[in-house]
């Protein structure tokens, strides 16, 4: 299973969460395909290792940190050149106890969600010039759970699970309402989901900046069938639904694997989840982010 890419000779594509995992094949597959790439990295050491996997001279390595929205800032104000594909895969999840970003925010709301909005924002301009081609990578987890509106930083309580399905939410909603809102101003923007799938990535891994000493029950029976495979996905196959949206000619689609549960298996074009399908949602989850962001400012 496999989809062939155009040739991407003078195209110019940023991906985040290149790292590892799912991000860094995504990252491989195109600059094969001929892009230049960036990859905007938190951990300069981490994305130096990455690189080093890519072969190709055409990928670099830029300073970014989701949880920060000075660096999103900083990213955007310093960005050079038009923007061809821009793939929105970095995330966070299920941080054992709440956390906060640098600016206050629920971890994974601020970072998976806030963050990349931010970042979108704060690329507009080169996003607009390369007539982009924009992927939000949400989950599965977006179909389940709901938007906490009246305490979206989780602090009246706190559900990882839940926080983590209310990023992935919000994420969806506001890739959708970037299409419509490319649409209806002439932007020349494209925009669409997508969603690896289960595969064996370090979300669910020990992370011990997040509290997380050491892996989950879960990322090991990830592995498990991985191996064997079973019923969930490789980081290879795991890469080709955003893949397959970054190239998609229309916009407002949803791609995720096509097997058993939508887990693994060949990448298609999917019925949005039931969540994801109100257009005022859409709109609420884009003005609350814009205000939030004017508020912090």
């Amino acid at each position: 299973m496999d989809i062939t890419l155009p040739d991407m000779s003078g195209k110019l594509a940023v991906v985040t969460g290149a790292s590892d995992g799912v991000g860094l094949v995504i990252a491989r597959r195109l600059a094969e395909a001929g892009a230049e790439v960036i990859m905007p990295v938190r951990n300069r050491a981490k994305g130096a290792a990455a690189m080093a996997r890519i072969p190709s001279s055409a990928v670099s390595l830029a300073d970014l940190d989701l949880a920060s929205l000075a660096s999103v800032e900083a990213f955007g104000a310093t960005f050079p050149r038009p923007i061809d594909y821009l793939i929105l895969n970095a995330g966070v999840m299920t941080p054992p106890s709440r956390q906060t970003t640098e600016d206050g925010f629920e971890l994974q709301w601020g970072s998976n969600h806030l963050g990349h909005f931010a970042l979108v924002e704060h690329l507009m301009p080169q996003l607009r010039a390369g007539r982009a081609r924009v992927v939000s990578q949400i989950s599965v987890a977006a179909d389940e759970n709901a938007i906490n509106w009246d305490d979206l930083n989780w602090e009246k309580s706190y559900s990882g699970r839940r926080a983590y399905s209310q990023s992935k939410i919000a994420f969806g909603l506001s890739g959708l309402e970037l299409a419509r809102r490319s649409r209806s101003g002439g932007w020349g923007i494209t925009s669409n989901l997508a969603h690896p799938g289960i595969a064996p990535t370090s979300l669910l891994a020990a992370r011990p900046e997040l509290g997380r000493g050491s892996d989950t029950v879960g990322v090991r029976i990830i592995r498990g069938l991985s191996k064997r495979g079973l019923l969930v996905g490789t980081p290879e196959t795991a890469a080709l639904p955003a893949l397959l949206a970054a190239i998609s000619p229309d916009d407002g689609l949803f791609f995720g694997p096509a097997g058993f549960g939508h887990l693994s298996g060949p990448p298609a074009e999917q019925k949005l989840y039931s969540r994801l399908r109100s257009a005022s949602d859409a709109q609420r989850i884009w003005e609350v982010s814009s205000r939030i962001l004017r508020s912090t400012s």
